[in-house]
């Protein structure tokens, strides 16, 4: 029976080993999505900015200053 119960500790051992690959896996990509959702809250913010920069300097223009 030692072989047996030898081939099952391995096959156990095996699945934890491929578990934490999945869950390391999943949090890697979690990970990057929420990079990529702060880039695109940073662009979305400087061009408001940039919008709201232009859309005053056409005013200033139009009242004359």
């Amino acid at each position: 029976m030692g072989f047996l119960d030898d081939a099952k500790e391995t096959a156990e051992a095996a699945a934890k080993k491929v578990g934490r690959a999945v869950e390391d896996g999943v949090d890697k990509a979690k990970d990057k999505v929420e990079e990529l959702k702060a880039d695109a809250e940073v662009k979305k913010a400087e061009a408001e900015r940039d919008s709201v920069k232009a859309r005053n300097e056409a005013k200033d223009e139009l009242r004359g200053e």
